[in-house]
């Protein structure tokens, strides 16, 4: 076991009788300080702690071969420098192991690349690159995009001046980064896309690489932000699942995003939006079998707040990726993580109605327990268009109530604070009065993803709320909740 995690065991093992999966008494931990540091993250992936200094996830580069995923991904904090990137190996999502040294460092004596930005890994032939975005604030260029080689996923060395700058026809040299290369083994090249910006609209760029990066083609502009006031679409990738092919970014402060087409690179339809904005930075990572998105759950620089989840990086959170009968892309619990959840646990109730009107406010039931990790399914069907759905309690009183809500007036599921006063994140769900939907919570420490089953995901962060009930709500609506189940 990695000798950080055992020092984080023993610590939290003297407060709370012992460390991994067992249960633990968060009766004694009456901050949400301390119940976060003493979780235990497993499938809602985190660094070891370094000393004193908890790291996080920054953005994620997943690579992919022979049973093995690899999550690279940009540290922040710890003993990382400027965003170094780290490497965490997983065959099933639900352990990994972490790799203490970084695989790309940002360089101590300044450069182009004296901080690290996201970039991707890919194969050819027997050779591995790691192309990254090169940042400085002290050169012409603020952004460039660099390269690193190997003989292997596990060590990379930079190529000495190799590097990509902005195009003279973006007209700008700041922003120029995220570069995700793809090997077309019939044109024995590279494809790349690199997200960028011009005449102040986000663009997304291509260029075409010779497989041993002598010769560097750009091939234009393939798509353009028409979705809002985004200046930067990041973290930019582009994947096939029959015979559609996508392209998903990360809207500068905003959400995932998705666009179709019939071909590689576009043209596309119209964006549209995947989870809420507490995931972001995802990219795609397939096994020949399933496709998934790999990206970081949002944290707040204070785990106290009661009006914002902001903060850069967090957890790793891996989905996977459905795409429906009509082409759209929905994401779903990873088959793995859900079958962790074996352990029923005794409830009161599988069926359960609760109704409220505007005389009556809230209405809540009592339903599950706030363990350090479970997973609850179910289904429900509701009548009117109030909201309703889980209560988390934080500090016992109810109008600081926690809410994962659906509501059918705005066609949205959203995480609320403060008893649904703060809208924290919310995605856009379609739904019918009188029609029966399932759904999926899965939450491991402060993380939380509810699923709508096949419909619409929403990545949430509830902090101070293990160890504490768990309510079913309604607001002026009528609902019905049936086959409820709740496991560890």
């Amino acid at each position: 076991m990695n000798k950080k995690i055992i020092m984080a065991c023993l610590i939290v093992g003297a407060l709370l009788g012992g460390c991994g999966h067992g249960e633990k008494d968060f009766s004694k931990l009456t901050t949400a300080k301390e119940q976060e540091e003493a979780y235990t993250y497993s499938r809602f992936f985190l660094p070891a702690v370094d000393g004193t200094s908890q790291p996080y996830v920054g953005d994620t580069m997943p690579y992919y071969e022979d049973g093995v995923y690899y999550i690279y991904y940009l540290k922040d904090q710890g003993d990382s420098y400027h965003h170094s990137a780290y490497l965490a190996t997983t065959e099933d999502f639900v352990t990994y192991k972490e790799y203490d040294a970084p695989i790309i460092k940002a360089s101590p004596d300044g450069g182009q690349d004296d901080w690290i930005g996201t970039g991707s890994v890919v194969k050819t032939g027997e050779t591995y690159y790691f192309f990254y975005t090169g940042h400085t604030d002290s050169g012409e260029y603020k952004e460039k995009i660099m390269a690193a080689k190997g003989d292997s996923p596990y060590s990379f060395e930079k190529i000495d001046g190799w590097e990509i700058a902005p195009p003279d026809e973006l007209g700008q040299k700041n922003d120029f980064r995220d570069p995700q290369a793809y090997y077309n083994p019939e044109s024995d090249a590279i494809e790349m896309t690199v997200t960028a910006s011009k005449d102040g609209t986000a663009r997304i760029l291509k260029y075409t690489l010779s497989a041993d990066l002598q010769t560097v083609s750009y091939d234009g502009i393939i798509f353009t932000n028409t979705q809002g006031d985004f200046w930067n679409l990041e973290c930019s990738d582009t994947f096939r699942m029959g015979d559609t092919w996508y392209i998903t970014y990360s809207a500068q402060d905003d959400t995932l995003w998705y666009a179709s087409s019939d071909t590689p690179y576009g043209p596309y339809g119209e964006a549209k939006r995947l989870d809420g904005k507490l995931f972001y930075a995802a990219k795609h990572v397939e096994d020949g079998e399933n496709a998934y998105m790999a990206g970081w759950a949002r944290r707040s620089e204070s785990v106290s707040s009661n009006t914002s989840v902001s903060a850069w990086a967090g957890n790793l959170v891996v989905q996977k990726i459905v795409q429906k009968d009509n082409k759209e892309l929905a994401l779903a619990p990873v088959d793995n993580v859900a079958a962790d959840f074996s352990k029923p646990q005794k409830l009161d109730f599988e069926e359960t109605d609760i109704a409220a009107d505007n005389a009556s406010g809230f209405k809540y039931i009592d339903a599950f327990n706030c363990y350090e990790s479970f997973m609850i399914t179910g289904e429900f069907q509701y009548e009117g268009e109030g909201a309703f759905g889980l209560s988390f309690d934080y500090n016992g009183e109810t109008e600081k109530n926690k809410l994962i809500s659906i509501s059918p007036a705005e066609n949205k599921l959203q995480l609320l604070f403060n008893e649904g006063r703060t809208l924290i994140a919310e995605t856009q769900v379609d739904l019918e009065p009188n029609e029966k939907y399932s759904f999926t919570y899965i939450q491991e420490g402060s993380v939380g993803v509810f699923y709508i089953d096949g419909m619409a995901a929403l990545t949430v962060r509830i902090y101070g709320a293990s160890g504490k009930p768990i309510k079913l709500f309604a607001e002026d609506n009528s609902v019905k909740f049936s086959a409820l189940k709740q496991y560890r």
